[in-house]
């Protein structure tokens, strides 16, 4: 079998149990995937080796929930599956595990008594269709060995979990060796299993699977899997190389030879990928694979999107236009930008692009975001300044200007340009949204400091754009001037050296909200600012001095009233943190921008943001092996907890890297 680029983990008996908890995930382009962890033991009800989207990139199902294999070895039975069972872990496959490489084709070493097995996946770009492949070398003298491999299925929606019910028909095709799983006449999938061994009939229930990362989440974590039979065959001497294929679709005819060409296609995709990337440091080298992850297609719109976050977010439009510069622009995937661009654009209501694509096809968009907006023209912005390609900013033009327009005069939620021209709007609008029972966890209604940065970013922008179009840009100046006037004025703590974190109103009143939290490091990192160079400085300076991690800012300083140093426990407590001390490390980008921008990206500055951003080559093999997680504790040694793999967490990382440490800097406009 042929080995595949990545991190190779080498495994004794030191760290056998982390096989248990490190996760591996791997993409096919629609929003489906396949992950568990690197034992195959499943502690999430979102690991499965085929969780297919039904309506991309969403309506996302497990299916195949595990394969279980059996090695027989003269009379001897090895289990190399691993299950988490109340009080109780059973088998102990990981213990034949022998090395592990990371990639798009993850790939296993077993070593079963002396015999080698490689076990590689592949899930194929475009379809929900997962490639399992196996090469086992078998010695001389070791007897009669036979391999047998039991599918489990659950055929549920993701976001829940499987209990056994009589509904469940399956049959066997004659059609080589294949297998059809379905749960009842309403089920919106069927799961197609192919192999080139003999598939032997023999339903039964595996029951009771415990998900420990749902226990410790506050969810259910029970579940029942349905094992339709099984696949076998006998083992010969010499290289034996067997493939099971799990898809939604019907497959007639499938051979070693054509399973062999889909692994050589999805290599060859990776190359193109990388292919003109001159990244020779390991951490960007390594973030554009997992760039790639997150870059999805669309289906009700035709055109592409990026997921949020793995496994269980959707394509959302704040985390989408933060996420772009790094996942396309400093990739070079200037065609998969601009469809990205255009798929939100083409749904902007009222100056609003959609916050979040819905979960499931039939639901609605949702627009509650006053800053998605503003983000959409700093990356349209930014895409012109890496392509210089007018045409297609001149075709979004209209969403830039209905975005000013609605601004400036009032839209939804509260969002409206007050009479000193910076920008008011409700609660839970800004990317610090969490809410519990009703109740705002981080109340932010009025005026937000990251929110007018970036409305005054968004109008210098405006007057830029409508100039090189040939169009009246001095009411977007003007507006600009405005906000530029009153901005630091309303804002600026003198006593703290720092901007104010947001201003409310209580009974009437203004209230200025002095929490320090890492919002205000957005007027010192986006494009246009508002302030002189000396409270840019200082602002720098406030911010790396308490929210400073090795694994991004905090979201609110140690010695504030309300910092909670731990994202563990109940749903509310998880919630309660999330916003008040939770490390997010996309904020990590701003931060460098900032900080190099202060310094004049001496080559000091560069060299102390490469070693900060370089602190994050050990948490690629800690976590979502090959990724960067979605958030980590506040308090040391921050632990990542969150989403394995999250989509501006790689984004920023590695755009920062690029333009701040590298400075591979666009051209200027």
């Amino acid at each position: 079998m042929e080995r595949h680029e990545g991190t190779i983990f080498s495994v004794g008996r030191d760290n056998s149990g982390e096989l248990c908890q490190k996760e591996w995930l791997i993409t096919n382009g629609l929003g489906g995937y396949a992950s568990s962890t690197l034992s195959f033991m499943n502690t999430r009800k979102y690991h499965g080796l085929l969780v297919a989207s039904m309506e991309p990139p969403v309506d996302r199902m497990v299916l195949l929930s595990s394969l279980d294999e059996e090695i027989r070895i003269g009379g001897i039975t090895h289990e190399l599956a691993c299950h988490k069972y109340p009080d109780i872990v059973h088998p102990h496959g990981f213990s034949y595990i022998k090395e592990f490489v990371e990639g798009t084709i993850p790939s296993w070493k077993y070593d079963v008594d002396g015999i080698q097995i490689f076990k590689a996946l592949l899930m194929e770009h475009g379809r929900n269709t997962v490639l399992i492949k196996y090469a086992i070398n078998v010695p001389p003298n070791k007897g009669i060995c036979r391999i047998r491999i039991h599918p489990l299925a659950t055929m549920r929606d993701f976001h829940k979990l499987t209990l056994r019910h009589d509904e469940i028909s399956q049959e066997a095709s004659s059609y080589g060796t294949a297998l059809m799983v379905n749960f009842g006449e309403d089920s919106k999938a069927r799961l197609h299993l192919v192999s080139n061994t003999a598939y032997i009939p023999a339903s039964d229930w595996y029951y009771n699977f415990e998900y420990t990362a749902e226990m410790e989440r506050g969810y259910d974590y029970h579940e029942d899997c349905f094992n339709p039979g099984y696949f076998e065959v006998e083992l010969v001497q010499g290289i034996n190389e067997i493939f099971i294929v799990a898809s939604t679709e019907k497959i007639t005819s499938l051979s070693l030879a054509s399973v062999r060409k889909a692994y050589e296609a999805e290599n060859k995709r990776s190359s193109i990928i990388c292919q003109g990337l001159d990244y020779t440091d390991i951490l960007p080298s390594k973030l554009v694979m997992a760039a790639d992850s997150f870059l999805v297609m669309r289906n009700s719109t035709g055109k592409h999107s990026i997921i949020a976050g793995y496994p269980w977010f959707a394509d959302w439009g704040r985390d989408t236009m933060i996420s772009l510069p790094g996942l396309t622009f400093v990739t070079g995937r200037y065609d998969l930008a601009a469809s990205i661009l255009s798929t939100f654009a083409e749904n902007c209501r009222d100056g609003l692009i959609p916050n979040r694509f819905p979960d499931h096809s039939g639901d609605n968009y949702a627009y509650n975001t006053v800053d998605a907006s503003l983000w959409f023209i700093n990356a349209l912005w930014k895409y012109l300044e890496y392509t210089n390609d007018m045409p297609t900013v001149r075709k979004m033009w209209s969403t830039v200007d209905d975005i000013i327009l609605n601004y400036s005069r009032g839209t939804m939620f509260g969002i409206k340009m007050d009479a000193d021209g910076l920008l008011l709007h409700d609660g839970q609008l800004t990317w610090m949204d969490a809410k519990v029972g009703g109740v705002e966890i981080t109340p932010r209604k009025g005026k937000a400091c990251e929110i007018n940065a970036l409305w005054y970013n968004a109008l210098v922008i405006a007057s830029k754009m409508a100039s090189r179009l040939g169009i009246d840009e001095s009411g977007f100046a003007e507006m600009a001037e405005k906000v530029r006037g009153n901005f630091e004025k309303a804002f600026w703590n003198e006593e703290q050296g720092c901007l104010y974190d947001c201003i409310g109103y209580k009974q009437g009143k203004e209230y200025k909200d002095g929490s320090l939290r890492p919002n205000q490091i957005l007027a010192v990192s986006l494009p246009h600012g508002m302030l002189d160079h000396e409270k840019e400085q200082s602002i720098v300076r406030k911010v790396q001095q308490h929210l400073l991690t090795p694994r991004g800012l905090r979201t609110l300083a140690p010695y504030e009233a309300g910092y909670i140093g731990k994202y563990e426990g109940s749903v509310l407590r998880r919630d309660t943190a999330y916003h008040n001390g939770t490390v997010w490390p996309w904020l990590l980008g701003p931060f460098v921008s900032a900080y190099c921008k202060t310094k004049g990206h001496s080559l000091r500055s560069r060299m102390y943001a490469k070693e900060l951003l370089d602190g994050f080559i050990p948490h690629l093999a800690e976590a979502g092996v090959g990724s960067i997680s979605e958030i980590f504790d506040g308090n040391a040694p921050h632990m990542p907890r969150g989403c394995v793999s999250q989509a501006w967490s790689v984004a920023e990382i590695l755009r920062a890297y690029s333009e701040d440490v590298l400075l591979k800097k666009p051209m200027s406009n």
